[in-house]
């Protein structure tokens, strides 16, 4: 069992030197992207949402 474990985490230890962290900049740049599209869509769900609010009260009142 401890040779499993020991090959296990050897095995970790080599696929994460494989990968290819992103830089500080990319990494500011990207969540910049993710909090505007996430803005973009809160504010088109907002204008959606009151929109369908106002047409159900006409078709109500």
């Amino acid at each position: 069992m401890l040779g499993k474990t020991t090959e296990f985490f050897a095995n970790v230890k080599g696929e994460l030197n494989k990968v290819t962290w992103p830089t500080k900049k990319e990494t500011y740049s990207s969540t910049v992207v993710v909090i505007s599209l996430v803005l973009v869509v809160a504010v088109f769900l907002w204008v959606v949402d009151s929109a369908l609010v106002r047409l159900i009260r006409m078709l109500l009142s």
